[in-house]
């Protein structure tokens, strides 16, 4: 079999071995490893064309070790010679690369090269990128013969990455798909806002391809904070505050629009604390977005050093978000219903049980001393006072029940003023005489956790009222450096802390300090009265500034 006769076998043989290869990366590795060994090149590499089509997004090679690569450097932009087959996508065949006036030179530690054969890959009726050979072995030049071979096998190579890419957008969207079901099967589970969100998270790293991933969100307070992080670093960065202002979290909210950085590390916008967390390289940012403006972003990175993400990764991941943040808004309008729900059931048991309960009682004790004025026996008079008592004390802890039971929902008031109608009902319903200090400067700055706040007042004043026998009791909200500081004490007789302190609703007190970043504390000491303190941190950041800056900057 002659020389021509076998390149052409064997070059049907690549062209079999191409289309059935379903990964993108293993067929842009197999063309260069094909090119090279059907034209006798010292080495081979496919450029990838950007999505602006003016530069080279991947650069894949045969020839070059690992030590070679890290010698060279970072991946050639497409100037020079590269760059003129991407401006003009036909074959060019050179002796010596260094005579041509195109050419720029070689970086530093760059093997050295002479003869060149180019030549484009069209996929989809594009230009996918460039086959590269250099050096062929044996000769000065590459042939007619090869430039003829890598003709053939651009175009086998071309029919093999539309199927690959085909192939991986169906992955793609299977993924896609599978993820969306396991979010919206979370939110039907009741599951917490956190773990949706960890979902959510996990999804866009593994549609990306990237290390790590994290969902930013304000929290109750309307700070943004890393709600939810998956893959490296992630315990470094779950939890950490974002600031609206210098960090690429808050250009996307404020803008609504994706943002793509090749080195987060080298961008100024990006918040400095989280790239060094996370090792950021390349990174996407994307808005979670409903009803017409974005509450939140998801971003997937990679640690540095790394490719690059490409224009499908970015949209992949912004239609996805877009799902997901619909799926999002969905759990957080189930959880707002359910809170609803059980506010508003609450207030119907309070209302019931004054209006009926109550009322039943009180009339039971008013019969019970009727009868006691209508019988001479000493005896049974005692028992009816001593049951008139009992029923007395009865209404006194439903009516201490009844105010634990009323839901703090803020309507249009302040929370300093809902502090002082809280103080003045409580002082009404018990005789308790209540001293107010309320510093109405922290308003704003607590409005997002104003219903928690409030919530943890009426709970710790409704304990009050049952345990402490307390004659008075001071009522304080001010600021303490970067804190806003609830407190709350009495002179009532106290308790042993280490012994009762997980019940008397004091679980639940602090788990709703912690839902909003709060510290909660109990001093007692039985015949000393009582304090709870509840810290929460200010912050300047808050979410909300996002929106108000957002409108600012649309054109009246």
């Amino acid at each position: 079999m002659g020389a021509s006769a076998d390149r052409s076998r064997r070059l049907l043989e690549a062209g079999m071995a191409l289309s059935s290869e379903l990964s993108l990366a293993a067929v842009l590795q197999r063309v260069v490893e094909l090119a090279a060994e059907l034209t006798g090149a010292q080495y081979a590499a496919l450029g990838v064309i950007d999505i602006q089509g003016h530069g080279l997004s991947d650069f894949v090679t045969t020839g070059l070790d690992d030590a070679a690569k890290a010698a060279i450097g970072a991946l050639p932009r497409g100037r020079g010679l590269l760059g003129a087959l991407i401006d003009d996508a036909r074959t060019l065949r050179l002796r010596d690369i260094e005579k041509d006036r195109r050419s720029v030179g070689f970086p530093a530690n760059h093997p050295s090269m002479h003869s060149f054969l180019g030549t484009p890959v069209t996929a989809h009726n594009q230009v996918f990128g460039n086959l590269y050979l250099t050096n062929k072995q044996g000769a000065a030049e590459f042939s007619g013969e090869d430039e003829d071979t890598v003709r053939v096998l651009a175009g086998q190579a071309g029919i093999a990455v539309s199927n690959a890419r085909l192939y991986e957008e169906a992955r793609s969207r299977q993924r896609w798909l599978d993820a969306l079901r396991e979010i919206t099967i979370a939110i039907l589970a009741n599951s917490s806002a956190d773990d949706v969100l960890a979902l959510v998270s996990s999804a866009g790293r593994a549609l990306t391809d990237a290390d790590t991933a994290c969902a930013v969100l304000p929290d109750v307070t309307g700070e943004l904070s890393i709600r939810a992080a998956v893959g490296v670093h992630a315990d470094d960065l779950r939890g950490m505050p974002i600031p609206v202002q210098q960090s690429l979290s808050g250009d996307v909210i404020r803008g609504g629009k994706p943002i793509r950085v090749d080195d987060a590390a080298g961008d100024r916008r990006a918040y400095p604390e989280m790239v060094t967390a996370a090792g950021m390289g390349p990174a996407i940012f994307v808005p979670l977005a409903a009803h017409g403006g974005a509450f939140g972003t998801l971003s997937a990175s990679r640690l540095q050093g790394k490719p690059p993400f490409t224009a499908e990764h970015v949209a992949l991941l912004v239609s996805f978000a877009e799902q997901a943040a619909l799926a999002i808004e969905y759990g957080r309008a189930q959880e707002d219903l359910r809170r609803l729900t059980t506010l508003e059931d609450r207030e119907r048991i309070a209302r019931d049980m004054h209006d009926g309960v109550i009322q039943r009682l009180f009339a039971v004790g008013l019969s019970l001393q009727a009868t006691a004025t209508r019988t001479a026996d000493v005896a049974t008079v005692a028992r009816v006072e001593e049951a008139v008592k009992e029923i007395d004390q009865t209404i006194a802890d439903l009516r201490s029940y009844i105010f634990g039971l009323r839901p703090s929902v803020l309507t249009g008031v302040t929370v300093s003023v809902a502090l002082q109608q809280l103080a003045h009902e409580f002082e009404v319903q018990t005789s308790i005489v209540v001293a107010l200090d309320v510093d109405p400067t922290l308003d704003e700055a607590l409005s997002g956790a104003a219903t928690h706040l409030l919530h943890l007042a009426r709970e710790a004043l409704s304990n009050l009222r049952r345990h402490a026998q307390a004659t008075t009791v001071r009522v304080s909200l001010r600021r303490e450096n970067s804190q806003a500081l609830l407190e709350i004490d009495d002179d009532g007789v106290g308790f042993d802390v280490s012994r009762d302190g997980a019940g008397m609703g004091l679980a639940n007190m602090r788990e709703r300090a912690a839902s909003i970043n709060a510290e909660f504390a109990i001093t007692s000491t039985p015949g000393q009265g009582t304090t709870v303190r509840v810290c929460i941190p200010l912050d300047t950041r808050h979410a909300k500034a996002v929106h108000k800056q957002a409108a600012a900057s649309q054109p009246q």
